[in-house]
């Protein structure tokens, strides 16, 4: 008997009737049956966690244990004893025997999220266990089996890690053995309005309150926002809206203040609506390119100062306060503007560079605290232990 897809999405709380999702939801319901591996494929925040659920329990081991595990939160150091688990006196730590996730799951079903965040060691213990279903504990040398079915999702571009080294090729064919693309909010137009629905009406209901509604103009402008943040971007959105506004009516001059104001015209690498489109693994890359871009529009205002101060441009009034009030010529020194401007000329902004500032930055607001730091990040606690020792951020 085929599971009806609009039953699927009560049971499990999905909101939209996209084309996209749909076919998300039928691959899902398809291979649920089978033993096969799955790798879930999206950008951060559009609802991956809730594909394996539905795998696991439209499957014959739904009776059997679910694991989610976020690979990118466990320290490198200890995610093989988190999998596979450990015997006592493995390591300094290790006072007592312990059940690994694929000892604990046997019969069931693991979902490894964050799958592109796994140290390229545990990745040869993951191929073993797909491969043969076998394990080796922490500290032992004998070989235990298990039978767990496994799920495994990320936001990474896992063929442009496997062409850099950072990810085995013959693992991620393992993985993708059933692919599942969850499109991302900006594709999914005609169910924004939904989910902002459905948000409102959680939010007024947890806070005993009258759920916010959007007029006409305030529906196409929510529309016609890109969403970097997808679904999680969205329902936050909403929340503060809810809570914030004391009017239910919801303008679009109103939701102008809660979404950021980005001229496309002006970065069109958020539009990506030119001739070669460019993908982005995250958001943070998005973030750098704008830095490029902003790096350059400010040479070049730079260099139009310097151009009025040395007089190879006639200054008229309506051209701004360019000149202090005796019309004597502000120097480089005195201008913080060509301060500023020489200033990030002087940088090299390569990604390497401006990852490693942010970096640096994150660690002095929480005072070298590095769950606080990752979590301003957006990055996994793992993956900032990694760029910390990478940078000699010590």
């Amino acid at each position: 008997m085929k599971i009806d897809i609009q039953q699927i999405k009560q049971r499990f709380g999905i909101i939209g009737n996209s084309a996209g999702l749909n076919r998300a939801i039928d691959v899902a319901l398809q291979v649920a049956p089978t033993d096969m591996s799955v790798l879930i494929t999206g950008e951060s925040g559009v609802g991956k966690e809730v594909f394996p659920q539905i795998i696991h329990q439209n499957s014959s081991r739904k009776h059997g244990q679910y694991i989610a595990v976020n690979c990118g939160a466990i320290p490198e150091g200890t995610i093989d004893s988190e999998l596979f688990g450990h015997e006592k006196g493995s390591f300094t730590g290790a006072l007592a025997d312990r059940k690994g996730y694929f000892e604990v799951a046997d019969g069931g079903t693991i979902f490894l999220d964050e799958a592109g965040e796994l140290p390229l060691p545990t990745q040869a213990r993951l191929l073993r266990v797909l491969e043969s279903g076998e394990f080796i504990k922490v500290g032992s040398s004998k070989v235990q089996k298990t039978n767990v079915r496994i799920v495994a999702a990320t936001n990474v571009n896992l063929v442009k890690a496997v062409s850099e080294g950072k990810f085995r090729e013959d693992l991620y064919y393992r993985l993708n053995t059933v692919p599942i693309q969850i499109p991302p909010l900006r594709d999914r137009a005609e169910d924004i309005v939904l989910l902002f629905r459905k948000f409102a009406s959680d939010c007024a209901e947890k806070y005993r309150m009258t759920a916010v509604h959007l007029d006409d103009d305030a529906c196409r402008l929510l529309m016609s926002y890109r969403w970097p943040g997808n679904i999680r971007e969205l329902k936050n959105v909403t929340e503060r809206i809810s809570i914030l506004e004391e009017k239910r009516e919801i303008t679009a001059d109103t939701l102008r203040r809660y979404i950021p104001n980005v001229d496309v015209a002006k970065y069109p690498v958020l539009a990506n609506q030119g001739n070669e489109p460019k993908n982005f693994a995250n958001e943070r890359e998005i973030l750098y390119q704008v830095l490029f871009d902003m790096r350059k529009d400010v040479n070049d205002l730079k260099k139009l100062v310097h151009d009025i101060i040395d007089g190879n441009i006639p200054v008229h009034a309506d051209r701004g306060n360019i000149y202090q009030t005796h019309m004597q010529p502000i120097s480089p020194v005195q201008s913080p503007l060509v301060q500023e401007a020489e200033t990030v000329e002087e940088e090299n902004l390569s990604l390497e560079e401006v990852e490693k500032e942010m970096i640096r930055k994150a660690l002095e607001r929480h005072k070298g605290k590095r769950k606080d730091a990752a979590a301003d990040l957006k990055i996994s606690e793992r993956t900032l232990y990694r760029k910390i020792k990478e940078y000699n951020l010590e």
